[in-house]
């Protein structure tokens, strides 16, 4: 077991009340960067004080930084600014690209997998790192199709990326277990094809099944594939990992969020105690 590995929520105002009371359950917290970039001034101080008494990251979700177009500027400096004033452990991002042709697309969509776009986003990271002074972790993201242009497998393609990207990955299990469902690939061959000593943070959360694919929305328990695919990251990734439990509407009460990462602490002990029975018999 690795006593340094931490599990944590995602913070959200609707949880905040449950958030507090339980503080000693949860050992970080991640915060949605955008939420405050044009918040008052209050508000931007009561982050700033959660983070000088408890670990907290910021998670950015606007930037786009896996497209051919650069980031916005006006919101790489709210960024900047942003940690500037919170002063995070750290801060991330999504392999991801949120406008095109001069229009906002409303949501995160999976770049085209192609030596262009790696090319790109790593340029972009590089801006983005820059500008904060902090190179952001890059998230995996989820999709319902296959984005086309693409000649690159996932696998090769968050590889090249994650090796590259000062930051390193930010691993979405959920992501992975949906793009395995929605495209027919196996999880575990993907996880042991990418560069997991590259991972200091792990995303899960759990979404819905519409007709034969999933959709990552963030409502849903974590299900059971995702517990599993954690326990086998465990035994391979021996660096300390930061396991947050995301959660974006229909909250259960806090404690329901809670048994999911007392289930999610199983899980990276069950990994962590197979990579020690393992390394014992060699």
């Amino acid at each position: 077991m690795n006593t340094q590995d931490r599990f944590g929520l995602g913070w959200r105002d609707d949880l905040a009340a449950g958030i507090l009371s339980n503080l000693h359950r949860i050992d970080a917290l991640e915060v949605i960067a955008d939420d405050y970039f044009d918040a008052p001034s209050k508000k931007v101080r009561a982050i700033r004080d959660l983070a000088q008494q408890h670990p907290v990251m910021l998670h950015a979700v606007s930037l786009g930084l896996a497209s051919t177009i650069a980031p916005d500027r006006k919101r790489l400096a709210q960024m900047a600014k942003l940690i500037d004033k919170v002063n995070p452990e750290s801060w991330s991002e999504h392999l991801a690209f949120v406008r095109a042709g001069g229009i906002e697309i409303g949501h995160m969509a999976s770049p085209p997998r192609n030596a262009t776009s790696i090319d790109a986003t790593l340029a972009n990271i590089a801006a983005a790192t820059k500008t904060t002074g902090v190179a952001p972790a890059m998230e995996n993201v989820a999709s319902v199709i296959d984005p086309p242009g693409s000649n690159i497998s996932e696998a090769a393609w968050l590889s090249s990326v994650a090796t590259t990207s000062p930051g390193g990955l930010l691993l979405d299990l959920h992501n992975i277990h949906t793009n395995s469902v929605n495209f027919g690939y196996d999880p575990y061959a993907l996880l042991s094809t990418i560069p997991l000593h590259r991972v200091k943070t792990i995303h899960i959360a759990g979404g819905k099944w519409i007709g034969k694919r999933i959709l990552d929305d963030h409502l849903h328990p974590v299900p059971d594939p995702v517990y599993a695919m954690l326990a086998f990251v465990a035994v391979r990734a021996t660096q300390p990992l930061t396991v947050i439990l995301e959660r974006d509407g229909a909250y259960p009460p806090i404690a329901d969020l809670l048994a999911e990462l007392d289930r999610a602490r199983l899980a990276v002990n069950q990994g962590r105690e197979a990579a020690t029975h393992e390394y014992a018999r060699v």
